[in-house]
């Protein structure tokens, strides 16, 4: 499994699942989907995890992974694949949920899991109640298709004539719900008249990604804590104060990751115009800090190259081609350059080296990290490698979906991605 390539895709392929008025499937990359989840099912169903995957991009994991047999699996697989099923069904928008619900039955998929998922959805959903009342002939067709037609008439027949727990509704449905009591009402509901007019609601009950701060106007200061306090430091502000604060930021960004088994070697943009002038100084240089920050607590062995002044007065030229030249020279399992795309000395220096690294012994994968001062910011000219993988991030928030971008460029850090999306799974972070 490509896990660069897979990541990549998901954050970026934001076509919809279509389901034809005839009911044809159609997903442009179905293919890239099977090929991942027949190499490896669970590390393809946990990078649904990552933050910064699209929703159609995680509704195409979810479907994949309940429309394919787990034949030849162990427990220990089956159960995380059951547990990312979960948090797929409830962290997706109902909309993309349901129209995979909807995928799933004209794909006639009706595996022991398949049953579990779409019995889950359509009657422990925590919004189940207004899913029906806006959505009841469409659950009720997804119900069926689970249970069989059949069956599942019969259990809403016995439901309503008042049965709440005899031999055939247990064997035939409420072996597969948790709160009997709760699924016997929604089967109720499935069955009855409906609500003429009803809302569907529109937003996840268990969102996957972090809740993002968004300011109406970016400063300096408010582009997450760790860059906020640097920039107090940087303007000179009371060391004595602001250090523990700021261990204390970089500790809860960095609590319940797991460490990279590895060595990383970063490239730290220190030039001038890192720095920065007027209403946007220290702006970049901060949140590029914070990254070092931070790296140096997830990293066993992180080695920082400085190109320029120091990291609290950077000044110079820009000279990123000698800084990879000295960080392959470490050995390391990872470069990661870490700039504002301005290269000042020798323009264009920095693509012709990457473009010698293939013809070299040296296999080591190389990263580009661009900070940025917002989200927006128009990048066309700041582009010093174009052959290199390139990731901005202005917020400290983006560092939750970069540092599996990062990592997944190299061997280590692949158990990183698994050990900290279990982590999320588990409910060691949200």
């Amino acid at each position: 499994m490509d896990t660069p390539l897979l990541l990549s895709h998901f954050r970026t392929h934001d076509a919809p699942l279509v389901l034809s008025r005839g009911g044809d499937l159609a997903w442009d990359d179905v293919e890239l989907h099977r090929s991942a989840r027949l190499s490896d099912p669970e590390g393809y169903a946990l990078l649904a995890l990552v933050p910064g995957v699209l929703p159609w991009q995680r509704a195409r994991v979810l479907l994949r992974t309940l429309a394919d047999s787990q034949d030849g699996l162990d427990d220990r697989t089956r159960n995380i694949l059951a547990k990312v099923t979960r948090a797929l069904l409830f962290g997706l928008p109902p909309a993309h949920a349901v129209t995979v619900l909807l995928a799933l039955r004209r794909l006639r998929a009706n595996h022991k899991h398949t049953t579990r998922a779409i019995l889950a959805f359509v009657l422990e959903h925590p919004d189940a109640g207004e899913l029906i009342e806006a959505r009841r002939a469409t659950l009720a067709g997804c119900f069926e298709h689970a249970l069989g037609k059949a069956t599942a008439r019969a259990c809403a027949r016995l439901i309503g004539a008042g049965d709440t727990g005899s031999g055939y509704l247990r064997r035939s449905l409420l072996r597969f719900v948790s709160d009997p009591a709760a699924a016997i009402e929604r089967v109720r509901a499935l069955y009855g008249p409906g609500t003429h007019g009803a809302i569907a609601p529109q937003e996840p009950p268990a969102p996957l990604d972090p809740v993002r701060e968004h300011v109406p106007i970016v400063t300096p200061t408010n582009r997450g804590d760790i860059a906020a306090t640097l920039v107090h430091l940087y303007r000179g502000g009371p060391a004595a104060e602001l250090r523990p604060a700021l261990a204390g930021y970089v500790a809860e960004v960095t609590r319940g990751l797991p460490r990279l088994p590895g060595s990383v070697a970063m490239v730290l943009d220190t030039s001038g115009s890192m720095r920065g002038y007027g209403e946007r100084e220290w702006a970049v240089m901060s949140q590029a800090a914070a990254l070092r920050l931070v790296l140096a607590e997830v990293c066993e062995r992180l080695t920082v190259i400085e190109t320029g002044g120091p990291e609290h007065d950077p000044r110079h030229a820009t000279d990123l081609a000698t800084g990879l030249l000295d960080a392959l020279g470490t050995r390391p399992d990872l470069v990661v350059i870490v700039t504002d795309g301005y290269e000042n000395h020798l323009p264009g220096d920095l693509a012709r080296v990457v473009a010698t690294l293939p013809y070299t012994e040296d296999a080591t994968p190389v990263v580009l990290c661009q900070a940025t001062f917002t989200r927006g910011d128009d990048l066309t000219l700041r582009d010093p490698a174009p052959d290199l993988p390139r990731q901005a991030f202005w917020h400290q928030d983006d560092f939750a979906g970069l540092l599996p971008w990062l990592f997944g460029h190299c061997a280590p850090g692949q158990g990183w991605i698994r050990t900290a999306m279990l982590s999320r799974l588990e409910g060691g972070r949200t």
